[in-house]
């Protein structure tokens, strides 16, 4: 159903691309846009237990596109130094594809919320996480993708180095 990486040497090991989803902090998600146009924008994430939420507004493009489709592909830069005496730069990505739904149900929205705030205020107390999300809870919708395929490539130079 996926195709395979072409380049199979530069695939990264499946441990590695949990480790890049866990630890990313931002990414790229794509949804089918209007007129047939892809429309992808960049977001921040939480990924656990092998789905990635996402937190927006009610209403928008991105909403409209899945509501349209709710196939979507989520890609996460790991690393990108330029090597500009080599002509290249040594990447390290990872591109999920999977399935995503707007959180309906409130006990699934607030659990996702929380997973993010957590993520991302990780210094902050529960009690005062609560109280912002409470602040933001009206005009606030949540994403849930569940990963259908994920993998993960890295520059050559880079394989190389893994490959020793």
């Amino acid at each position: 159903m996926f195709r395979e990486m072409r380049r199979k040497k530069q695939e990264l090991p499946d441990n590695e691309v949990l480790r890049i989803l866990q630890e990313g902090t931002s990414g790229v998600l794509a949804v089918s846009g209007d007129d047939g146009y892809p429309y992808a924008v960049p977001l921040s994430y939480v990924f656990d237990s092998g789905k990635i939420y996402f937190h927006c507004a009610k209403s928008g493009h991105k909403l409209d596109g899945i509501r349209r489709n709710s196939k979507v592909s989520f890609c996460v830069i790991d690393q990108d130094q330029v090597v500009p005496e080599e002509y290249t730069s040594y990447f390290r990505s990872v591109i999920a594809f999977g399935r995503i739904r707007i959180l309906e149900d409130e006990q699934e929205k607030l659990a996702a919320i929380e997973k993010l705030a957590a993520k991302y205020t990780p210094d902050d107390s529960p009690a005062q996480r609560r109280h912002a999300i409470e602040q933001e809870w009206s005009p606030l919708c949540m994403l849930e993708m569940t990963i259908d395929h994920a993998t993960g490539k890295e520059a050559r130079e880079l394989a190389r180095g893994r490959r020793g």
